[in-house]
């Protein structure tokens, strides 16, 4: 194992990663960004085959060469073995890190809510869907329904459409009074507004949600449903489901932050409850691209250490937090679509679980000891969010490692079973 040490460490680049690696780099900081995937800029500017890097990923690539910014992609945090010291671990080797200030930038996931027939191969998370496109999966001319709530559907809808796809049918859950009111509201952002003319589709439906999937060894049709009732039934290869995300807190929880709702809870400079770490972007609220860019900015100063310019980026914060209220409000999931599961339904995938043995469980931990729910190989990272919608469990602070690791990574040193112990 080798060790290294750096002024700012940051964990994340995207979007807000990559704007607190500038700010803080321009401030004369020796900078480190780590990120699990195989290069910079996150989900939301995954490259790959059929996706060319995002022009804005090219200027912070750019700026991280003129600063010396040191990247390490396909790495992933593991541990926490003491107080300002992460355990990361690539391909090919396990890094000890010490840092003066840790940045956490890491993101957030789709929150997937069980249905009937949502465990069939063809059904995916519409994340996971534009993921398989952009790696150069070919989907080109099979039939894709997407459905669930938020802009992500008409974006995936694009990415889709893009690439040779048909799109059958976009259903949105939330009812068209909420929608007329957030699009009447959008002169407010002119950028948003522009977006939502591209966006458009006459495939787009309002107060709409699957009810179940359909197949045997494979998704065949999708049942849809409307809020007064209606059912009707169409064929598709593919359901791509997306109803909104979850903040990734796991090592902000490691570490001890606080929280607030399931996001880490920060101050108006980006501070978490413990000293030395700061959170910007998705991990901290969600919001969209342009707040966790202002977020990041403000971190990366408040980082360095540096008062400049924190007036503009908090003023780009307040701006894009308004637009966040507006989305949480519009799109807001109904009862009857975080009620989907049917008692038979599988809730836990890895463990197959249903609803039914659940619904006897008073608390996560004690369905964890009972069922094995949320013991499989996500570690809970897709049921856990699920339980917290259907019966509003709270989940316990994980323990590392974080992710599977190699013996040799966490054999290399003692490993603490928890952030307390770490800080002694």
């Amino acid at each position: 194992m080798r060790t290294c040490t750096t002024e700012v460490l940051i964990v994340g680049a995207g979007p807000a990663g990559l704007a607190a690696a500038q700010a803080a780099a321009g401030q004369g900081c020796r900078v480190m960004l780590i990120d699990d995937n195989p290069a910079v800029g996150g989900q939301i500017w995954r490259a790959g085959p059929l996706a060319r890097q995002s022009s804005a990923v090219l200027r912070f690539k750019a700026m991280l060469d003129q600063h010396d910014v040191t990247a390490l992609t396909g790495a992933r945090v593991v541990a926490a073995p003491a107080a300002n010291v992460l355990l990361v671990e690539t391909t090919h080797d396990s890094i000890r890190v010490n840092y003066r200030r840790l940045v956490l930038c890491t993101g957030a996931r789709e929150l997937l809510l069980p249905f009937p027939g949502w465990t069939l191969p063809g059904v995916t998370g519409i994340g996971g869907l534009q993921a398989l496109i952009k790696s150069g999966y070919d989907l080109r001319g099979q039939r894709a329904v997407l459905a669930g709530s938020g802009p992500l559907l008409l974006a995936t809808a694009r990415t889709l459409r893009q690439t040779g796809m048909q799109v059958l049918r976009i259903v949105e859950q939330a009812p068209w009074q909420r929608l007329a009111r957030f699009a009447a509201g959008l002169w407010r952002w002119p950028g948003k507004a522009r977006q939502s003319l591209i966006l458009a589709s006459t495939r787009y439906r309002c107060a709409t949600h699957v009810s179940e999937a359909l197949g045997d060894t494979r998704l065949e049709a999708v049942r849809l449903q409307t809020s007064s009732g209606r059912c009707r039934t169409m064929s598709c290869d593919w359901l791509g489901c997306g109803f909104g995300l979850v903040p990734n807190n796991e090592l902000g929880r490691l570490l001890g932050c606080e929280l607030r709702g399931d996001a880490l809870a920060v101050d108006e400079l980006q501070n978490t409850s413990q000293p030395d770490i700061l959170a910007a972007g998705e991990c901290s609220g969600i919001g969209g691209c342009e707040l966790a860019l202002a977020e990041g900015r403000l971190a990366g100063l408040q980082a360095a250490a540096s008062a400049g310019n924190r007036a503009n980026a908090r003023r780009d914060r307040a701006r894009w937090r308004v637009f966040a209220k507006a989305l949480e409000r519009t799109f807001v999931l109904d009862e009857a679509v975080r009620n989907l599961a049917a008692p038979d339904t599988i809730i836990c995938r890895c463990e197959d679980v249903t609803r039914q043995t659940l619904d006897a469980e008073a608390d996560w931990t004690t369905a964890k000891l009972v069922s094995r729910c949320g013991m499989g190989a996500c570690q809970g990272r897709i049921c856990g969010p699920a339980t917290r919608y259907l019966y509003c469990w709270q989940r316990s602070a994980p323990r590392p490692p974080l992710l599977p690791a190699r013996i040799d990574t966490l054999s290399a040193e003692r490993v603490p079973a928890s952030a307390s112990e770490a800080s002694q």
